[in-house]
């Protein structure tokens, strides 16, 4: 009988032991769910503090510092206060047990401890001075954000944004300029501050400054993912202030697409890898290899993201989603988004993909919406856009307090400095200059110094930089490029104002009127509406290869894609007939009827055309008058052919002896505008 007592007590108390573990552990969730909490809606007053303030600024005309500075210093403040405000509570173990490992430590640990077997995930190394706060640290961890946080959540819309809301007819008349910029541009930013970084390391290991491995790949590594631009503060006072929009173009498509550039040439880097026993010594083969590396992602990406474009544009085509705008806008958006998670699951880049397939969605998928989902989708991917860029200032700032593994190195932050000035340097000036050999309208001097100004970098360098910062390197890198950050937005953010009066550059500039004087501008008369002459205008503007591309666009791919262009079976081979039947929606023939009615408004006789040129009437059969002095005048027909010839030097004068065009379709004529439109 004492037995069977003495078995039941020892029964219960290990059901009251197993009961008081269990209600530890659920308290222990319970409070690790408060603390995730009180995180998350630190960050969310955060946002809100920067709206309210951004308001006051914009009230009183506040343009020394942009929203995205003052995120930074409300997170600065933030990260203060959790790194030297909250008390240090000691280890509860002082001699934590010691064991050695032949490789690195492992991500997931097993132990059986009594019978019952614990899992224990990897949080990351403590630093030695640190080993008493380990509840401290716990708390600073668990402010930081698994890196992957930036790029699956917080870049997309920030990317995808940059391409929706692209202005299509500057970004196309200056593309080449553009693409030089990114591309050429950037690798030439990127392999300047990668040697000159190099000789700073160099440097360091002379006077004993460097206390573990940096190798000339890492030099390349951060050359790379610090020459991309995010000029956000820049652009906002420039959209503001409506500053010449060749000159925004240029800053805005260049930050679009180095961005872009950046990451892939990064990754490139990250995958050379020399056959040999030295790994980090220049080969060769490895070399094209990571060149072939480069192309293949950076191509493979792009035909990810348009092709999703195309996909979404034949599904809202062909199917009735525009009935029902709330489905529309959120296939829209999942369709948008996992452009970028698609393209980094097969290896490839979600930042050019997304980027591509915003470009795509808002020449193809955005004409087939409804009215209602056009606005819905431009209003939420603005507001992603604004709360995602605005939560990532906000975390630099705290990241520079709550980040444990910071190395601070006065000769590398100074060295780096210099680089991306060097690097900018390099990029703009004489990039400019092989530019305007070709140009007709030149890229200006003072362009030039302000795009020099205007090359700050932001959440693009530091989503690559904070994505691993596992070695002595890259922890250098990430402070570095934090204070980098910092820097740029703080100062050359806030004397984007005082720069723009000092270079006087103009501003008031409406960039829908702003046609700038140069050879292949004119004015066209069309009868396809306002967007189709702003892309007719885009077309003459643009180089030959561009020409060809809208002519090859406008009359077989959107109206494949979409309901707007002429029907494919006025555009596609009469053998092609059932084809273009099927891929022509009834819309198109409607929109095609309607254009044909306004257009016969536009067809007139010879003498119904008139067109002033300064002092002298001009009508379509040649018939000519002078005005103001009396003088007559020479008569031209819209053919090109004179039919007078009284006053030749003035109206050779006035038509700068540009050529006119009269389009065979009978909707579009085609004539040079003045200099001083």
């Amino acid at each position: 009988m004492p037995v069977w007592i003495l078995l039941i007590s020892v029964s219960g108390l290990r059901a009251q032991g197993d009961g008081m573990e269990e209600l530890a552990t659920e308290k222990e969730a319970e409070e690790s769910h408060r603390q995730d909490s009180v995180n998350l809606l630190t960050f969310i007053l955060l946002l809100t503090l920067t709206i309210l303030t951004i308001w006051l600024f914009k009230h009183r005309r506040v343009r020394f510092l942009h929203e995205t500075g003052l995120a930074m210093i409300y997170g600065l403040l933030v990260g203060v206060i959790l790194r030297y405000g909250i008390p240090a509570t000691s280890y509860n173990n002082k001699t934590p047990p010691s064991c050695s490992l032949k490789e690195g430590p492992a991500s997931t640990l097993l132990l059986n401890v009594s019978g019952k077997f614990f899992e224990y995930t990897l949080k990351g190394e403590i630093n030695s001075r640190e080993i008493h706060n380990v509840e401290q640290n716990d708390m600073l961890r668990k402010v930081t954000f698994d890196p992957e946080v930036f790029f699956n959540i917080l870049l997309p819309p920030i990317i995808f944004h940059a391409g929706y809301s692209l202005k299509k007819r500057h970004f196309f008349r200056n593309l080449g300029s553009i693409i030089t910029y990114a591309f050429l541009g950037t690798a030439i930013s990127c392999f300047v501050i990668g040697n000159l970084m190099y000789g700073v390391v160099k440097l360091m290991q002379v006077v004993g400054q460097l206390t573990d491995k940096f190798y000339y790949t890492d030099c390349l590594f951060f050359g790379a993912i610090i020459s991309a631009t995010d000029p956000v503060t820049v652009l906002a006072i420039f959209n503001e202030l409506h500053a010449d929009g060749d000159l925004y173009a240029l800053l805005f498509g260049e930050s679009v697409m180095n961005d872009a550039v950046a990451i892939v040439l990064s990754s490139s880097i990250v995958a050379y890898q020399p056959s040999g026993a030295n790994t980090h010594m220049f080969d060769a083969s490895a070399f094209f290899k990571s060149v072939g590396v480069f192309l293949g992602i950076f191509s493979g990406s792009f035909v990810m993201g348009a092709a999703t474009g195309v996909v979404t544009a034949l599904v809202t085509k062909f199917t009735k989603l525009h009935c029902f705008p709330l489905l529309e806008t959120a296939l829209f958006f999942l369709m948008s988004w996992s452009t970028f998670l698609l393209a980094e699951a097969c290896g490839f880049t979600g930042v050019v993909a997304v980027l591509f397939c915003g470009i795509t969605q808002a020449h193809y998928t955005y004409n087939n919406l409804s009215e209602e989902s056009t606005k819905r989708t431009k209003q939420l991917f603005e507001v992603l856009h604004f709360l995602a860029e605005n939560f990532i200032f906000s975390y630099m700032g705290l990241a520079l307090f709550t980040f444990q593994n910071h190395i601070f190195s006065p000769i590398f932050i100074i060295g780096a400095f210099l680089s991306i000035f060097i690097g900018r340097a390099f990029n703009i000036y004489p990039l400019s200059f092989l530019l305007n050999l070709g140009r007709r309208h030149k890229i200006k001097g003072n362009f030039q110094h302000m795009m020099m100004f205007a090359g700050l970098r932001g959440a693009m360098a530091f989503a690559l930089a904070i994505r691993d910062t596992a070695t002595y390197a890259r922890q250098m890198m990430f402070t570095t490029t934090l204070l980098i950050v910092f820097f740029t937005v703080w100062v050359c953010g806030g004397g984007t104002t005082p720069m723009l009066s000092w270079l006087h550059i103009r501003v008031g500039v409406d960039p829908d009127q702003d046609l700038q004087p140069c050879a292949d501008s004119f004015q066209v008369l069309q009868g396809d509406g306002p967007q189709a002459e702003g892309q007719s205008k885009t077309k003459q503007e643009s180089a030959w290869l561009f020409r060809m591309w809208y002519t090859f666009d406008h009359n077989y791919l959107k109206p494949i894609l979409t309901h707007s262009g002429p029907p494919l079976t006025s555009t596609l081979p009469s053998y092609c007939g059932p084809l273009a039947s099927c891929l022509t929606s009834p819309q198109a023939y409607e929109n095609h009827e309607q254009l044909r009615d306004h257009d016969s408004d536009l067809i007139r006789n010879d003498g119904d055309l008139t067109f002033m040129f300064g002092d002298t009437s001009i009508t379509a059969n040649g018939a000519s008058s002078g005005g103001g002095d009396g003088a007559g005048g020479s008569g031209w027909s819209a053919n090109g052919k004179r039919s007078g010839s009284t006053s030749e030097e003035a109206l050779e004068r006035e038509l700068d002896s540009r050529e006119q065009e009269l389009l065979s379709r009978g909707t579009r004529l085609v004539f040079p505008i003045e200099d001083h439109v």
